[in-house]
């Protein structure tokens, strides 16, 4: 069953976001098999502790396990540090049903 990251996050420096974080795990997800379906700015809180303009990233997988083999991965944990000072972020993966 395929399974689904997402992402919300708050970013205090986009464009060091962007070129560090960004394009580094944007490059690593597609090798690891995942795809983006969704990356964008300005969302709105309508309940909860979100906040305004933050951003959304969705990313679909062929599996759970897919998605935490990358999640885990070395190369990921590496990269993932690029975003410490940045963004704060809240990360849930869920499985369910291709997305029609």
């Amino acid at each position: 069953m395929p399974a689904y990251m997402i992402v919300t996050a708050t970013i205090s420096d986009r464009e060091a976001f962007l070129a560090g974080y960004g394009a580094k795990a944007a490059a690593l997800l597609e090798k690891a098999g995942g795809t983006y379906l969704m990356r964008a700015p300005g969302a709105v809180a309508l309940e909860g502790g979100f906040g305004d303009g933050g951003s959304v990233v969705i990313s679909q997988w062929a599996s759970k396990d897919a998605a935490l083999a990358f999640w885990n991965s070395p190369e990921y944990r590496a990269v993932k540090t690029l975003r410490d000072g940045v963004a704060e972020c809240q990360v849930l993966l869920i499985e369910a049903p291709a997305l029609a």
